[in-house]
């Protein structure tokens, strides 16, 4: 729920809205994400069936673009009873934490779950931020009651949350993203947990009073935030955020985004075994999954940001079918495809940076940063590190390079550049826009500098375009001398690179899985 590794000032818009002004409405989604033109965004979904009905809880994003924090005031719903049609109820606003629990403040509706109790009645587990808390972090978890998945809602333990820093048993971590499994037998299983440091917990059958001692899990690798516990067969598995980063990680290589892993127990308590990855990053800098049987599929459910304005705290609920590998023992999941909706066919554009494989001098890279954010097409107003690639390091050198590799011959007369600096011009610390830099192609055998190029800007406010005489080639380079000078310079930071075509044409966009097949220059 939390963004990776960043301490972040949670922001509460204020205001009061009425949920009954709130009605319910039909969509008809194309695809991933259900909710796409951003007038609602939605996020940390969790799954529940009930009949023939497939449910999924979400909280809603509502930070303005460019702002850098979660803005999350209430829950929402999305219902279901067939994924394939594409027909979704959307129930929003269906309570916020100052509604149904007189003790929490209002605001910071995190990721919940919904599950079915044994006495018929449902059962949600929310964090949300104690009010007059004397705990370090305010964070703790209520639980609500009600009859059926649209409530209306009320306090389950009215006397307070069942789990903080305090309660039940003193802790030192943010006590957020529950999630509750009732297995077969009517035992409850509640874990907990954020910041790589996960909790679990059975729970007595009144759904709210702890039965045994709080458990502290460490065997789940790369285990960030963001638990899912479920049953298959006399299998448990959990699903989980990871963020296990490095060049080598089959997880991320950026520490800011996280994939999807899991492991499994014969028990629901553990001890539990890493099995591997079952969903790549996606385009938001958190992930938050859950999966559940519908229909005789399975399902997993997680966010992006990929509706219409989305970013990483404007974030969009996506489900797309989860298989089994039931040769392994116990069955594997196999990782998961993400779908989109069918996207009109692109536009010619004389940018060609889709096409080619990024590189830099300083690969590895830092893992806070991203070397696939040079063509991804996306500039922000207010990035975050892994919306850009950056040499720094703790002794910069003075000369960085940053390159385009295409599989075929392309022609090239322009590029256009977008620094990001937080220093001034001339500094020799930090990040700041580069001090000189110049185009390089490769011409067979050696590198180039290209020819008639105009000037080279170093604005960090805007983008820089130079042009020069036409070149065919395979690779492209920006050479940076950095800011700064004697043994003390500054880091570059590009947020994007393009490189242009004399004549618009349709680019065939490079993936960026590895290895790559594409060969380099040298």
């Amino acid at each position: 729920m939390k963004h990776v590794a960043c301490c972040l000032t949670f922001v509460l818009l204020g205001g009061c809205m009425s949920l009954r002004s709130q009605t319910p409405r039909v969509i008809h989604s194309k695809g991933n994400p259900i909710l796409a033109d951003g007038e609602y965004y939605s996020a940390d979904p969790a799954p529940l069936v009930v009949g023939d009905t497939l449910y999924i809880l979400a909280g809603r994003d509502e930070a303005p673009a460019d702002v850098n924090d979660f803005a999350m005031r209430e829950w929402q719903l999305l219902s279901t009873k067939s994924v394939s049609s594409g027909t979704w109820m959307h129930y929003p606003a269906i309570l916020r934490p100052e509604t149904v629990f007189s003790w929490a403040e209002p605001g910071h509706a995190y990721a919940g779950q919904i599950v079915a109790g044994r006495d018929g009645r449902f059962y949600l587990y929310a964090p949300v931020q104690q009010a007059h808390s004397s705990n370090q972090d305010p964070f703790a978890i209520g639980v609500a009651v009600a009859n059926g998945p649209l409530g209306p809602w009320k306090d389950a333990h009215p006397s307070g949350p069942i789990v903080s820093q305090s309660i039940p048993e003193r802790n030192t971590i943010q006590n957020i993203d529950p999630t509750v499994m009732v297995d077969e037998d009517g035992r409850v299983f509640l874990y907990w947990g954020t910041f790589g440091k996960l909790r679990s917990m059975e729970l007595e059958q009144d759904m709210v009073t702890p039965k045994a001692p709080e458990i502290s899990v460490t065997t789940l690798k790369g285990f960030f935030e963001a638990p899912w516990l479920f049953r298959r067969g006399n299998t448990y598995y959990m699903i989980y955020a990871a963020n296990n980063a490095g060049p080598d990680s089959n997880c991320t290589r950026a520490i800011y985004h996280a994939c999807i892993a899991y492991g499994t127990a014969s028990n629901p308590l553990g001890p539990w075994t890493y099995r591997g990855v079952i969903l790549d990053p996606v385009s938001s800098t958190t992930s938050h999954p859950g999966a559940i049987a519908f229909q005789g599929k399975w399902y997993l459910v997680y966010h992006t940001a990929d509706a219409k304005g989305g970013g990483h705290f404007r974030r969009s609920v996506a489900i797309d079918e989860m298989s089994w590998d039931d040769s392994s023992n116990p069955a594997g999941i196999i990782k998961v495809k993400p779908t989109r909706a069918a996207a009109p066919p692109p536009a010619p554009t004389r940018n060609m940076a889709s096409a080619a494989e990024a590189h830099a001098s300083n690969e590895p890279i830092p893992v806070q940063y991203a070397l696939a954010a040079l063509n991804d097409g996306i500039v922000r107003r207010n990035p975050l590190p892994p919306d850009m690639w950056a040499s720094w390091s703790q002794h910069n050198p003075p000369v960085q390079w940053i390159e385009y590799d295409w599989p075929h011959p392309v022609e090239l007369n322009g590029a256009r550049i977008q620094f990001w600096n937080d220093q001034p011009a001339g500094s020799n610390v930090g990040v700041a826009a580069p001090a000189s830099w110049h185009l390089e192609y490769w011409a067979g055998n050696q590198w180039k500098p290209v020819e008639n190029a105009t000037a080279y800007g170093t604005k960090a406010d805007g983008i820089n375009e130079v042009t020069f005489r036409t070149v065919t080639t395979r690779c492209l380079r920006s050479v940076f001398q950095a800011s700064g000078e004697g043994d003390a310079y500054a880091a570059v930071a590009v947020q994007e690179w393009e490189a242009l075509t004399p004549r618009a044409v349709v680019p065939q966009t490079q993936t960026s899985a590895p290895p790559s097949q594409i060969s380099r220059c040298y």
